[in-house]
């Protein structure tokens, strides 16, 4: 009795235990094994890289995969969140067997420019569908209007390595999906789609649309009414609308909160219909061509949190009405035309976290007072204007600031002390800020914490020698730093501290031990003392893509082991001292585009691998676009293969040439020309700058006939070398050259006339040569002075004051060399005879050997004689009648 009661017991124990374990699991039910199946297809369809996909497996409850949720009754998979997984592949159709799938992200993935499926059209349950930024392609299926129940719509965000771009020829099957909360397309080409207004103002659930970039040119501006009933956010940013904003606009009052219609060439001024928006909290209008003075009535949409009317050519003064935002956290007014003074009323917004505006006209004294009410500011921007920054020295600000730009604001002469309160500061740029003082010795440790730092182009002193700089972006340049170079974190991607007053050994920071893989991708140690050979250690530095070390004082040899620098696009090592000859090795910086050795005493001759490098460009090697190895002491001819510059022999420039490193606002690279007496700074504009500099050598030979095949140089100086023969006959084929210096040679002949084909041309030195005759005539050539011509003793015409004799006009006429119209000649009487040879016996050989052909031909001569002489025959008999007509008519007159 008592072993059935435990019996009993234990039977009830184990009862309660499986209810409460099969009420507390949150899933009681193990997904369906349809589904299963479906989304192991749908795995094996794709490639995971980053193992994102992993717990998939045949053996685990798919309720439990990574980005899976299933219904809590009935285990059936209603949610795939596959946002940022990595993968890479095609959207397998066994998705279709998830017949309850309601929500669907696919984004962030790459479909490689794949099509969207059309079959997702079919699944009807979805109410959520994400394939925004997921390199999708080609055509929107047009059947995704079957998806009724949809709420959620993202497409777009292209990647523009794949073809063709996702684009829509209509949106009319948007009117189709009654429940639409929520539309965003990015970077779908909608240029097609002429009433997408229309197709989508139907939707009266529709609260959010967003059509970014997307090539759209039409607002319909005419459009008193549009029936958006439900909308709340509106943004239209990065299209094509050249027109003024429309009325309709306004017609958004009771709902509107958002509105952006940046970046579409909008023109006119900000109507004051823009008041009907009350509701309104965010109005970005920027990067337009709205014109005018701010309005006033902006002051009264009370309800505005932020307001961005940057990149416009507003004028006038900034409205003092804006105080009356008591909301607002963001005001951009950066790259207007505002003048006078900041006003009072705009530092009574305590709620302002981002103040912008810089690049404007604006005059005025700001001290700590102006900052009373700003505890929240967090970004500051009043770079680029004629403020004055003008703070007592133990001020405590009582906001923390992340990013401070004050470039070119008066700030100086004493360095800022301030700065070292704010300790979540991440950018600092106060370059150009009039500052004459010694860096206090707190800087640089409170300073290491800081991503971005631009002290450059004050007159900031100190000795940096025990410095250790841990920032990703370093602009020191043009100031009066002295003692030896820095130390720097292996952190630092740009370091520029030109310009100073640094000395020592370049190997001191060369050879530093870092404590890890530097990611140093520009370095600029120019116009210092710097002295000593350049070292063997360039293989610590190996991210390194433009070197400038020129105008210094250094020793020695370019050193073989440069060439571990395989990334370099540029290098400067112009007017520091350095010999012997050119590096073989440097052939292997396959992405060299600029090399600029001027200025040294480097020997021996152009070594032809320069030429080669340009031309491994179909080998995806990059092409020099700059090489200037003037004042050295190089020698032999001039290497034929510079033709094969093919970025110099195209007219057209890469947009990526040159730009920018992505974390830098500053231009990297600048470039000094030496035009026919002229130094020319180009700095933001090198990418479009192409030269070849090899004047003030040893050069011998001729001019190659093959340097007229770069037509896209633009600048050519070969002058005070030891050239001889003529100028090539092509070279004005080289219609983008800006720039011409051959003086100071042994060159020799008549100018050719192609050369009056260069109209850009506006720097032209030919003195100092052997030429002889007539100038060619032209609009151009005969621009510039005497000066560009003298030194040629048998060369006449205007601008020189030595007329030409009827010697020098036949000579003049002479432009030809003997031999090459002797050669010419004999070619043309070769071909001649080749022709006739080839003529004959193609005819008269085919009729000798194929008879058909034969029978043919003679068959056709026959048919041709009978026609002719029929045609003869009728000709006459009319000509006969005529005649005979004529001669009756005069009888019987």
């Amino acid at each position: 009795m008592t072993i059935s009661k435990a019996i009993i017991v234990f039977l009830l124990l184990c009862f309660l235990s499986s209810t409460i374990t099969i009420l507390c699991d949150p899933n009681p039910l193990v997904c369906n094994e349809t589904e299963k199946h479906a989304l192991l297809s749908f795995k094996h369809a794709l490639f995971d890289p980053t193992h994102s996909l992993s717990s998939w497996s045949a053996q685990e409850d798919c309720c439990g995969w990574n980005g899976v949720r299933c219904h809590n009754i009935t285990g059936r998979v209603i949610d795939l969140d596959l946002f940022n997984f990595g993968l890479v592949g095609k959207v397998s159709p066994a998705l279709l067997q998830l017949e309850f799938l309601n929500y669907l992200d696919l984004s962030r993935n790459d479909f490689g420019g794949t099509p969207i499926p059309s079959f997702l059209g079919s699944m009807r349950s979805l109410t959520y569908l994400d394939l925004s930024f997921a390199s999708f392609g080609g055509l929107i299926p047009p059947q995704l209007g079957n998806l009724s129940n949809l709420l959620h719509l993202r497409l777009g965000g292209a990647d523009y390595s794949y073809e063709p771009q996702l684009y829509a020829e209509n949106l009319r099957w948007i009117s189709h999906l009654s429940s639409l909360k929520l539309l965003f397309m990015s970077e779908v080409d909608l240029h097609q789609e002429g009433q997408w207004i229309e197709s989508t103002s139907i939707l009266s659930s529709l609260s959010m649309l967003l059509l970014e970039d997307c090539e759209l040119d039409n607002m319909s501006p005419s459009l008193e009414y549009v029936n958006f009933t439900s909308l709340t956010v509106l943004s239209l940013y990065g299209n094509h609308f050249n027109h003024e904003i429309p009325y309709w606009v306004s017609n958004l009052s009771t709902s509107l909160l958002e509105l952006n219609l940046a970046r579409n060439s909008l023109k006119g001024h900000i109507p004051i219909t823009i008041l009907e928006l009350r509701y309104l909290n965010l109005l970005y209008l920027s990067r337009n061509q709205l014109t005018g003075q701010i309005p006033e009535y902006l002051g009264q949409l009370k309800h505005l949190e932020a307001l961005s009317l940057r990149y416009n050519s507003f004028d006038g003064p900034i409205p003092s009405s804006l105080g009356n935002l008591s909301s607002l956290r963001n005001l951009y007014l950066y790259g207007n035309r505002l003048n006078g003074t900041v006003p009072s009323s705009l530092w009574l917004l305590s709620n302002l976290k981002e103040l912008d505006i810089g690049n404007n006209s604006l005059v005025d004294t700001i001290s700590e007072v102006h900052f009373n009410e700003l505890s929240k500011l967090k970004y500051l921007d009043m770079s680029s204007t004629s403020l004055t920054f003008k703070v007592n020295s133990n001020w405590v600000p009582s906001f923390q600031l992340e990013e401070l730009l004050m470039s070119s604001c008066q700030m100086g002469p004493k360095f800022p002390t301030w700065l070292q309160t704010q300790t979540s500061l991440r950018n600092l740029d106060i370059s150009k800020s009039g500052i004459v003082d010694i860096a206090p010795t707190w800087f640089w440790k409170w300073a290491s914490h800081i991503e971005w730092i631009y002290l450059s182009d004050n007159q900031i002193s100190g000795d940096l020698s025990g410095v250790w700089l841990n920032n990703t972006i370093i602009y020191l340049n043009s100031n009066c730093f002295t003692g030896l170079l820095p130390a720097v974190s292996p952190n630092v991607t740009v370091l520029n501290m030109a310009n100073n007053s640094f000395s020592g050994p370049i190997s001191h920071f060369l050879c530093q031990k870092l404590k890890g893989r530097s990611k140093l991708e520009a370095l600029d140690l120019s116009n210092n003392d710097l002295s000593g050979e350049l070292p063997l250690c360039w293989k610590s530095w190996q991210s390194l893509t433009h070197v400038n070390l020129g105008n210094n004082n250094f020793s020695g040899k370019i050193p073989d082991s440069i060439s571990s620098l395989f990334s370099l696009k540029a290098l400067h090592l112009q007017n520091t001292g350095l010999s012997g000859s050119i590096p073989s090795s440097l052939r292997d910086c396959t992405s060299l585009g600029l090399l600029d050795l001027s200025g040294n005493k480097l020997l021996g001759n152009v070594p032809n691998w320069i030429g080669e490098l340009a031309a491994l460009k179909i080998c995806q090697l990059s092409s020099l676009i700059v090489l200037d190895v003037s004042d050295n002491e190089l020698s032999g001819i001039i290497p034929r293969c510079l033709n094969n510059f093919s970025l110099m022999a195209a007219i057209e420039t890469p947009e990526d040439l040159f730009t920018d490193l992505d974390h830098s606002n500053y231009e990297l690279e600048g470039l000094v020309l030496m035009t026919v007496g002229r130094g020319l700074e180009y700095k933001g504009i090198l990418k479009y700058v192409r030269m070849v500099d090899l004047s003030s050598n040893n050069f011998s030979g001729s001019i190659p006939t093959e340097l007229s095949q770069l037509i896209g140089l633009r600048f050519l100086n070969v002058s005070k070398n030891h050239l001889m023969g003529r100028i090539p006959e092509k070279i004005g084929r080289m219609t983008s050259l800006l720039s011409l210096d051959l003086s100071t040679n042994h060159l020799s002949g008549e100018i050719p006339q192609s050369l009056a084909d260069l109209t850009f041309l506006n720097r032209l030195n030919l003195s100092c040569n052997q030429f002889r005759g007539r100038i060619p005539l032209s609009t151009q050539l005969q621009s510039f002075d005497a000066f560009s011509y003298i030194g040629n003793a048998q060369l006449c015409g205007v601008p020189l004051t030595k007329n030409c004799t009827e010697d020098d006009e036949s000579q003049g006429m002479d432009t030809i060399d003997e031999n090459e119209e002797g050669s010419e000649m004999r070619w043309f009487y070769i071909s001649m005879g080749l022709g006739f040879i080839v003529g004959f016996w193609g005819v008269c050989g085919a009729l000798l050997f194929k008879k058909s052909w034969r029978h043919a031909y003679f068959q056709f001569l026959y048919d041709i004689r009978d026609w002719v002489y029929v045609a003869v025959a009728i000709r006459m008999n009319w000509f006969h009648d005529n005649w005979r007509r004529l001669l009756v008519s005069e009888t019987h007159h």
